[in-house]
């Protein structure tokens, strides 16, 4: 019995030993694993989904020449991506519970922290990118997206020639401060909801709140609406306000959400959505008080607008307003410069002149996956391999009293005159390109809403041969007729067709028409206008068209009067840095001072 329990105890303590010799040497063997792991440049092949990017948590900086632009786009299927709408998303987002509000560490304790980080933007609080060569367009544009959600934000400067204007690092800077307000006070926050409360509470009453909003509100065309968010962007971050827009079905699924971790939309639920007895602009200047909210409207519809809106004594009456709903289908940029308060900041964010929509309007509308998916894959059809692409926007504004024949034959006197398409070669109509050794391709993208003028290109260089041997490709992507309000679909094609146009190396655009502004702009060109006509002939007949000087958007109708009441004459003798607008005699845009 005495020798059984001897032989348990030693098996017993043999036993413990192994245990710990075992333990000792596992411990051992993990920590020169984890050594060798530190140290190691072991990645698996990029053929498998994995890359030592990936790892650790780097994206890959795209590599991609002109050659493998089309397969680019060809690979990118953009239907087996499922992307929430903007609205869809809204309203998830609205639907955050009391227990998603702690779970996001939005609770009482940090409530007063998250408050204070929304008081007003900083410039040091986050500093500018330090390396351009990790963000797009110069550093213009955020890091951490995810890129399936918005595939026109990673491969659109792919499409683009590289804009010789920078982005200034002050303007980075606000913007990366103004993402990280939006992220903290904008829909879906729990301080969002407070503030929203407390307006709906207090009516007409002024309320203190630490963070002030302002929503955009459509009015006429797509290229108004776009100017004008943008203006109503850099108003926002000029005033430390929260910019929503009020997006109805027809502007859904047409751009992504510019917001890192956040959306612009405006919700509908709010009662703010279609506001009832709501301060006017011109109520509240009467009363010399400022309401909790004020609707502002700045319409071009409107009998002098603006009342003084680019004076800083009405300025110091707005800022007050926790809720601004602003209506607005002017590009109102230029007044803001005009603005006191406001010109050392503005002019410190964008010291090209000329610039602001170019670098705003890149900022802020990329094209959904849905348009993306069609604008590269025409761009890979027709665009990809020409030598020179060029855009035009042939718009009518009367189509029933305008001769269709006379907007050709000045399209095409403009064109000629300025060699911007090469004259037929009538003598000798069997000539082919085949007698020159490197015949260059140039592909006319046309944009209007009647085919006649695509087709009519296309037969005319079909048919004759060009006298310098050149092959000219012509192609409409879409033609709708008459111009459809409220229409998704029409919304579409049109945000298409301004994006291909932006694409260009060379653009003519139908004068006074914001179409053409908005390709403008997104493509950094001054294009050539074609002067509008009145019935059968043009108010400019020589020359056919002209070059403009600036490729900001025209503000068609601007302040008449300055803060004196005096009336504003000539522009450029009181603002050095705006001019008359060539396309629109009333009207102003900016241009660097320099020209």
């Amino acid at each position: 019995m005495d020798n059984n329990k001897k032989m348990v105890g030693m098996s017993f303590n043999r036993f413990t030993t192994c245990s710990a010799l075992f333990a000792m040497a596992f411990s051992l063997l993990l920590i020169i694993t984890l050594l060798m792991y530190q140290n190691s440049t072991f990645y698996l092949s990029d053929s498998e989904g994995f890359s030592k990017d990936n790892i650790l948590g780097r994206r890959r900086p795209y590599n991609v020449t002109t050659k493998d632009l089309g397969l680019t786009a060809r690979a990118t299927n953009t239907s087996d991506i499922n992307v929430e709408p903007p609205q869809r998303l809204s309203q998830e987002i609205l639907n955050i519970t009391e227990t998603e509000d702690r779970a996001q560490n939005l609770t009482e304790s940090n409530e007063g922290l998250e408050i204070s980080s929304c008081s007003r933007f900083t410039n040091d609080s986050i500093s500018p990118v330090k390396s351009v060569t990790q963000q797009l367009y110069d550093g213009l544009l955020a890091s951490g997206f995810d890129e399936p959600s918005c595939i026109s934000r990673f491969q659109s400067h792919l499409y683009r020639k590289s804009s010789p204007h920078k982005p200034s690092s002050y303007l980075i800077s606000k913007l990366r401060n103004y993402e990280e307000i939006h992220r903290k006070c904008g829909p879906g926050t729990r301080y969002y909801y407070k503030t929203m409360k407390k307006l709906v509470k207090s009516k007409k009453n002024n309320v203190d709140t630490t963070r002030k909003y302002l929503v955009w509100t459509p009015a006429i065309g797509l290229g108004n609406r776009i100017i004008s968010m943008a203006a109503s962007f850099v108003y926002a971050v000029l005033t430390h306000r929260v910019l929503l827009v009020k997006f109805e079905n027809d502007m859904m699924g047409l751009f992504c959400e510019p917001f890192l971790n956040s959306t612009w939309v405006f919700s509908k639920d709010p009662p703010f959505w279609n506001p009832k007895h709501v301060e006017t602009y011109e109520n509240m200047l009467a009363k010399n008080s400022s309401p909790s909210v004020l609707y502002l409207n700045l319409q071009h519809t409107r009998d002098d607008p603006e009342k003084f809106f680019h004076c800083d004594h009405n300025q110091k009456l707005v800022q007050k307003v926790p809720l601004l709903i602003l209506r607005t289908d002017q590009y109102f940029v230029p007044s803001l410069f005009m603005i006191p308060s406001f010109n050392l900041e503005i002019a410190q964010m964008f010291p090209e002149r000329d610039t602001v929509f170019h670098h705003v309007g890149n900022y802020l509308f990329h094209p959904s996956n849905e348009a993306w998916g069609q604008i590269s894959r025409f761009y890979d059809a027709y665009l990809a391999k020409a030598d020179e692409k060029i855009g035009l926007q042939i718009r009518l504004f009367t189509p029933d009293s305008t001769p269709h024949k006379a907007v050709m034959d000045l399209l095409l006197s403009c064109t000629l005159q300025h060699k911007l398409l090469p004259e037929l070669d009538k003598k000798n109509s069997v000539a082919s390109t085949s007698t020159h050794e490197d015949p260059s391709l140039k592909v006319v993208l046309v944009a209007s809403l009647f085919p006649e003028f695509g087709e009519k290109l296309r037969i005319m260089y079909l048919t004759e041969p060009t006298i310098t041997g050149e092959v000219i490709g012509v192609y409409q992507p879409s033609h709708g007729g008459y111009q459809k309000f409220r229409n998704n679909l029409h919304n579409m094609k049109a945000w298409i067709d301004m994006y291909l146009l932006s694409l260009c190396d060379v653009l003519v655009t139908t004068s006074a028409s914001t179409f053409g502004y908005v390709a403008q702009g997104l493509g950094g060109m001054k294009p050539w206008h074609l002067y509008r006509l009145v019935g059968n002939r043009t108010l400019h007949p020589n020359p056919p068209g002209q070059r403009d000087f600036s490729m900001e958007p025209c503000y068609q109708i601007p302040p008449k009067r300055n803060c004196e009441g005096k009336a504003i004459k000539d522009f450029s003798s009181s603002f050095p840095y705006m001019r008359s607008c060539l396309d629109y005699s009333s009207g102003v845009k900016l241009v660097n001072v320099s020209v």
